[in-house]
């Protein structure tokens, strides 16, 4: 799908979830990103709706048979496993939609923001001999 669609799939899906707040749809990669306060809770890849989980919701994503977010690279498979594809079942329900979003943004909230590898720390230049103090 384009960025178009895909962007157009989340804009309805934003609407749909008015009750939660304002859900902002903002370009993600090849899709779209659903954000709430900033926060982002989920987004949309291929055409479906993938969404933050953690060890409290991610549960019900499996229970419905639902994987993480995977795509391929050259030499393997790279899997997700923050965010879980949403079954069509809920997305059909306007009440179980709202439900699962408001748990994806919990988890993301308590995800915090992503972490940036460390930069290794430069070792400190040495002092000059002339600004040494003799002892």
């Amino acid at each position: 799908m384009s960025w178009q669609s895909e962007k157009a799939h989340g804009e309805e899906i934003a609407y749909r979830l008015a009750p939660l707040g304002h859900v902002e749809v903002v370009r993600f990669f090849s899709g779209a990103a659903l954000r709430l306060d900033g926060v982002m809770f989920g987004f949309m890849s291929r055409g479906s709706l993938f969404l933050r989980v953690d060890d409290v919701n991610r549960p019900a994503f499996v229970a419905a048979g639902m994987g993480p977010f995977s795509y391929e690279r050259p030499t393997r498979t790279v899997a997700l496993e923050g965010y879980y594809e949403t079954p069509a079942d809920v997305l059909e329900d306007a009440g179980a939609l709202f439900d699962w979003c408001r748990g994806a943004y919990r988890a993301a909230l308590l995800a915090g923001a992503p972490k940036r590898k460390a930069r290794p720390k430069s070792k400190p230049a040495p002092k000059p001999e002339a600004t040494r103090k003799r002892t």
